[in-house]
């Protein structure tokens, strides 16, 4: 229902930029127009030029997410879903939500499975979480068969209902990284990719708000040093990867040369690193060979 005088969409957008500016929100400007497009359904770019009143339940609406958005939740935690590629993926309060670095891994791992002559290349993402790595793998390179695991089950009830909307094609296994999967993929894994916890423990009270308060810990912490899960995939990944197996590891800023490192230490043979759109090394790359 409209009611007379009430607010156009340009006029809710003015005064929602101007309260989350003046409480020092992080993109005040994005924030609100992402929030106000979506609830519209349309661009962000026709927002300024809607005149027409809105209805009382799309006003109510809009205030209750600025005000979740005023408590510094994320847009993505208000909305429910977040975009990743070419993908809307759902999300819930286990599932990290997916950001662009990781955009990033996801093109390092298709530059690796693309270059592989392997017929259908074995895929494997270790910590699933919403899937966006896994499905973006499976949609962009459909002859792949494409497995993904998490250790929480409604991580992977998400990432489920995420593979059958966009009609990806994934397997998904609640385990502890590679613990059980023996028997189903052993020395089966052509291509191994993960994004792994890798924030130092002590750093993560230091984090942005949005991030320290709303993203699960566990998808966060990566130990002492921050490093704690690459160890693990180095010294447990070997008896499901076939022989010259490509691993793609996300990595934390300053991270890639030590991880590099760290797979070199036991057995991997470093093959590059991979940047994101500022540069930054954001992605590792190594080869496992099952003999010398």
């Amino acid at each position: 229902m409209v009611q007379t005088g009430a607010p156009s969409a340009r006029q809710l957008l003015r005064n929602a930029v101007e309260r989350l500016t003046q409480a020092d929100i992080p993109e005040p400007v994005a924030s609100a127009e992402v929030l106000l497009a979506e609830l519209l359904c349309v661009r962000r770019s026709e927002l300024v030029s809607r005149e027409e009143p809105q209805t009382n339940e799309e006003i109510a609406l809009y205030e209750t997410w600025i005000s979740r958005r005023l408590q510094r939740e994320p847009v993505q935690r208000i909305l429910g879903y977040a975009y990743f590629r070419n993908l809307r993926l759902e999300l819930d309060g286990y599932t990290l939500i997916p950001r662009p670095d990781t955009e990033s891994v996801v093109d390092a791992a298709l530059e690796v499975i693309e270059s592989r002559d392997d017929g259908t290349c074995r895929v494997l993402d270790l910590g699933t979480g919403s899937g966006a790595i896994a499905i973006s793998l499976a949609s962009e390179q459909p002859s792949s068969d494409v497995h993904a695991t998490d250790n929480s089950e409604s991580s992977l009830r998400v990432a489920r209902r995420n593979a059958v909307r966009t009609g990806s094609k994934v397997r998904f296994y609640r385990t502890d990284l590679f613990m059980g999967l023996d028997a189903l993929l052993a020395n089966s894994v052509d291509v191994l990719v993960s994004n792994p916890p890798y924030v130092r423990s002590a750093q993560i009270e230091t984090l942005a708000q949005e991030v320290r308060d709303w993203d699960p810990r566990t998808a966060l912490d990566g130990g002492p040093d921050g490093l704690g899960f690459y160890r693990r995939i180095f010294a447990e990944a070997a008896p499901l990867l076939k022989n010259m197996a490509d691993v793609v590891l996300e990595v934390g800023d300053g991270q890639a040369e030590t991880v590099l490192e760290l797979g070199q230490c036991a057995g991997y043979e470093p093959m590059g690193r991979h940047t994101d759109l500022t540069g930054t090394p954001r992605a590792v790359w190594l080869r496992w060979r099952s003999w010398g």
